[in-house]
């Protein structure tokens, strides 16, 4: 991974075009390492994300007794050898960090809550102030035995083996889709004896993550009967097995920074790794640049933006692309108008609170922002303001304000100080080096 100083100045970009490789989805890889170890037999992971997320997930994996081996194959992929468990884990004891890894710490939760053991986990400051207790709550009311062992409803946490006894489960679908996520992935463990039946209560914010949870339970020979996305059913007598070869799509969200540069920049600016057939919602995001002006073209596994003209602004509900619309909040400083946000309020249990941390950073570069419990809109000021960006520790909030260096139709780049870049080695380490690619200076 990149080494990164205290902070990077981007100057000014006059346009933007060219090629990026996407590296492998973080939701995608986290899911599917989780997946290979409980099943029975030998997964090879073919590109999977090299992150801090996944290296948490891979040392959590051994510390609890998963065999795991790396390897370079021809054409330059990675394969990782996952050895599985078959729904047990070795190591019946351990003490777990987590980093800051959402989609590392729910999800293996609820697996050692369900296969059992005497397990300790936790992580960096931030996620002890990231809500998990829905996803307590739901598997202590069916046998669980979780304990907080700092404050109620957040990590870290102290998991013991419990008894199950019931076969319905209740969940909260409108904080985070991970807690869903979590419950899907370890029913077919709960439900060896008898059938499984998980509720959502409220409405179910994400649904293109579970959309991603279930459609790689599938691949792992897992059956979830669906009912809207009110409650999914489990049948009886499951057990994960290997699909053999499963290969991680690039990661959708950390296309939408290209993309929109493609929009903002000219372009054309292509991404490999995602297209039409992705399993990940976020590429519904090109979708959203279409309503602002983009021109988007999509292959099997390529997508392509470019603009002819300035962006329109767009009032639009980012339920369903929480991660891709904090995007949409930087390329709003390009567009026409006022720029609406809308049904958002997931941003503040993130890596930090993006709602408020994306207008205050907004701000900075002049924009009139105003913010809601679930909603942000911005107006571009008439010229952008130099800026030295915070980032929260949150690799979004870097990636995103590197955006605002690029010269778009209607306004030019400000000169932008990203602070503390390195914390973009949480999905993209070589994300920097990636935007410098891209970027053309020179006449248009």
């Amino acid at each position: 991974m990149s080494q990164y100083p205290e902070h990077i100045d981007l100057k000014p970009v006059t346009h933007v075009e060219g090629v990026v490789r996407l590296p492998g989805s973080k939701s995608i890889s986290n899911r599917v390492l989780l997946l290979a170890a409980l099943a029975e037999g030998e997964t090879k992971v073919v590109d999977l994300l090299d992150s801090d997320d996944t290296q948490v997930m891979l040392a959590a994996l051994r510390k609890l007794g998963v065999e795991w081996s790396e390897e370079q194959a021809n054409g330059g992929s990675t394969i990782h050898r996952v050895q599985g468990v078959n729904g047990q884990f070795p190591n019946r004891s351990a003490d777990l960090f987590m980093g800051n890894a959402g989609t590392a710490i729910r999800p293996l939760t609820a697996a050692l809550a369900v296969i059992g053991g005497d397990y300790t986990v936790h992580g960096v400051p931030r996620m002890h102030e990231r809500p998990i207790g829905d996803l307590v709550d739901a598997l202590n009311a069916a046998g669980a035995d979780i304990e907080y062992t700092m404050n109620k409803g957040y990590p870290p946490l102290h998991i013991r083996t419990g008894e199950f006894k019931s076969q319905r489960l209740k969940v909260r679908g409108d904080v985070s889709s991970q807690f869903l996520t979590a419950l899907l992935m370890v029913a077919p463990l709960m439900a060896r004896e008898h059938a499984v039946t998980i509720e959502v209560e409220g409405e179910l914010i994400s649904k293109p993550y579970i959309e991603i949870t279930l459609n790689l339970i599938r691949r792992f020979g897992g059956v979830v009967e669906k009912d809207g996305w009110s409650s999914f059913t489990i049948p009886a007598g499951q057990t994960y097995k290997s699909p053999g070869t499963i290969h991680v799509e690039g990661d959708a969200s950390s296309a939408s920074y290209f993309l929109a540069a493609g929009a903002i920049g000219r372009g054309p600016l292509r991404v490999q790794g995602v297209g039409r057939d992705s399993i990940q919602g976020d590429v519904r995001f090109a979708q959203a640049l279409e309503q602002m002006g983009a021109t988007i073209v999509m292959g099997d596994n390529w997508i392509e933006a470019s603009a002819a003209g300035p962006l329109k602004a767009v009032d639009m509900d980012f339920n369903h692309i929480p991660d891709a619309a904090m995007t949409i909040a930087v390329a709003a400083l390009y567009a026409e108008g006022t720029t609406t946000l809308r049904n958002i309020a997931s941003w503040r249990v993130k890596e930090t609170d993006r709602l408020s941390a994306m207008a205050t950073e907004l701000r900075k570069l002049g924009a009139k922002v105003e913010e809601g419990a679930d909603w942000l809109s911005v107006t571009p000021p008439a010229t952008l303001l130099p800026a030295a960006i915070d980032t929260y520790d949150d690799h979004r909030m870097a990636m995103c304000f590197s955006l605002a260096s690029l010269d778009g139709f209607i306004r030019k780049g400000a000169k932008v100080r990203i602070n503390d870049p390195k914390c973009v080695a949480k999905t993209f380490p070589e994300y920097f080096t990636a935007f410098a690619s891209i970027a053309k200076r020179g006449s248009v």
